[in-house]
């Protein structure tokens, strides 16, 4: 390593460290080589911007003795002498890429260094060294340097690559840091760290052999010079993938390091959506990193839902998972005045959303059994949209038809309550009643013992309103009845239940069974006979 300086009167070694440049202002600076035949390596790293830069040489003057290298003192001496004359040009760049000038010979002189940034304020860094054999400090990249998609899907991307020669055969600190990002590749972890805050630079890996989302982990900075012999702590977690990763820059940018493994699996990405991955091997010892070559690959799309074909007066089953949701859609095949539609929820209450030729026409909750009826139009289209719940699956009966007497469901009375009167509760029976109404219907009872540990939350978990009578054993059959009313006030009817043992406890269903057969359950009563009459 040797000495150098900025055009500021400040000694400045020339290490792998970020540096401003104001824009459309030179960045110059020196260093001495005292001896001819000297390998020299310069890189130079820009962060951000395209830098525009070249390295020249000057004879050293005749009085710079070789006595003082490394020393302040010789080298204001020497930038006293230093003619306007520019020198010799070595190499020239501008770009933003990486870029290096190597020779294995090089003559004593005195160097310059020229930066200059034309867009706009930008910083970069330099690595320069006489000694390049023994110190290589930048990791070497393997023979194959590309990353590897091995496996695709819609929320997540596994990459492999080949490890570092630097790692696998001489045996130094190496650790891969991998960058996602939905913009375009980046050709240096300096250019990503700028992207990125301090607080965001890097996260801690998760235990060996295990996959992971790099944004379930909190991000780690490199330890500063008063700590670099502590672990490093966890700072704040991260935000998920897409969000900002910080409060003082929106980038849609992340960074995750995982030691020296070779296999990493990205989650939490969205579906159909192209994301670009970048991998640096990065010597921890010295702080330099090699960028691999890029790549980038789009998730998978969402798996389209099945559309389900309503038939006109048929009856529908339908299953939704937890918090999933179903399409169906109905499409009349003759002119029609109104459309009904018929559902009903046999669990949780579900989402219901109808639309008629792309214009939405209701969205609410049902719970139970519910009859929407809407104004038809010709050769109307009609798109329903079922939400399931939080709690649980959701089964569903669907009905759409054009034909307001077609009518598979029993109609219901807002309250689907079975009473119980405890006063008229004796040793071996119990009255109970419920409400009806101005439609004649088929209304069947059915009673089941249980245990003295039954409690009301057993009971919901067999709430399932679309199991009907033909689900119950024979001997569970207390009676079916017809019964309405043409005054609504007065649509109750009681039954009283006989034949029970004394001081036991008994869940007792009434079903109302519709004209086409389909049955629906009450709410379902626990009740218990009195022990001593």
């Amino acid at each position: 390593m040797f000495t150098g300086e900025h055009t500021s009167p400040t000694w400045w070694a020339l290490a792998h460290q970020p540096v401003h440049i104001p824009s459309a202002h030179a960045c110059l600076y020196f260093f001495v080589v005292e001896e001819d035949n000297t390998p020299l390596a310069v890189t130079v790293t820009p962060c951000d911007a395209p830098l525009e830069w070249k390295l020249s040489v000057q004879e050293l003057p005749e009085e710079a003795s070789g006595e003082g290298s490394g020393e302040p003192e010789p080298l204001e001496q020497q930038k006293q002498q230093i003619t306007n004359e520019e020198g010799i040009e070595l190499f020239s760049y501008k770009g933003n890429d990486v870029e290096y000038f190597m020779s294995s010979s090089s003559p004593s002189g005195l160097y310059h260094l020229d930066l200059l940034s034309t867009e706009k304020d930008t910083h970069f860094k330099v690595y320069a060294t006489t000694t390049p054999e023994s110190d290589q400090p930048y990791p070497e990249l393997p023979y194959d340097p590309r990353i590897d998609v091995t496996s695709l899907g819609r929320t997540t991307v596994t990459l492999t690559w080949k490890p570092s020669p630097t790692a696998s055969l001489l045996k130094q600190p190496i650790q891969y840091c991998i960058v996602i990002n939905k913009e375009h590749n980046f050709k240096s972890l300096c250019a990503v760290e700028t992207k990125l805050s301090s607080d965001d630079a890097f996260m801690m890996a998760p235990k060996p052999g295990l996959d992971f989302s790099p944004f379930d982990f909190a991000h780690f900075g490199f330890p500063s010079d008063n700590n670099s012999g502590k672990e490093r702590n966890f700072l704040k977690p991260s935000s998920k993938f897409g969000h900002q990763t910080s409060s003082k820059q929106r980038v849609d940018l992340h960074k995750v390091c995982i030691r020296n493994k070779n296999i990493f699996t990205v989650s939490d990405l969205k579906p159909d959506t192209q994301y670009y991955f970048d991998m640096f091997a990065v010597n921890t010892n010295t702080n330099t990193s090699t960028a691999y070559i890029g790549t980038f690959a789009r998730t998978k799309e969402e798996a389209k839902q099945k559309m389900v074909e309503l038939k006109d007066g048929r009856v529908t089953d339908v299953f939704i998972k937890r918090k999933g949701g179903k399409f169906l859609r109905f499409a009349p095949v003759s002119s029609h005045q109104k459309v009904i539609f018929s559902i009903h929820s046999c669990l949780d209450a579900v989402q219901v959303q109808v639309r008629r030729d792309g214009k939405l026409l209701l969205s609410q909750n049902v719970e139970g059994v519910r009859q929407f009826q809407l104004q038809g139009k010709a050769k109307a289209k009609y798109l329903i949209r079922l939400k399931g719940s939080k709690k649980g699956a959701s089964i569903l009966k669907v009905l759409a038809t054009t034909r307001p007497n077609k009518q598979s469901f029993p109609s219901l009375p807002e309250d689907t309550r079975v009473k119980a009167f405890d006063k008229l509760r004796t040793c071996s029976s119990v009255t109970v009643a419920w409400l009806g109404t101005q439609e004649r219907n088929k209304f069947c009872i059915y009673k089941r013992e249980v245990g003295d540990s039954y409690n009301e939350e057993q009971k919901k978990r067999e709430q399932n309103q679309c199991l009907g009578p033909d689900m119950r054993k024979k001997s569970e059959k207390v009676l079916c009845k017809y019964f309405h009313s043409q005054n609504i006030q007065k649509a109750v009817t009681t039954e009283t239940i006989r034949g029970l043992q004394p001081g036991k406890s008994y869940l007792l269903d009434v079903y109302v069974i519709g004209h086409s057969g389909h049955s629906v359950k009450y709410q379902s009563k626990l009740v218990k006979t009195r022990k001593f009459c």
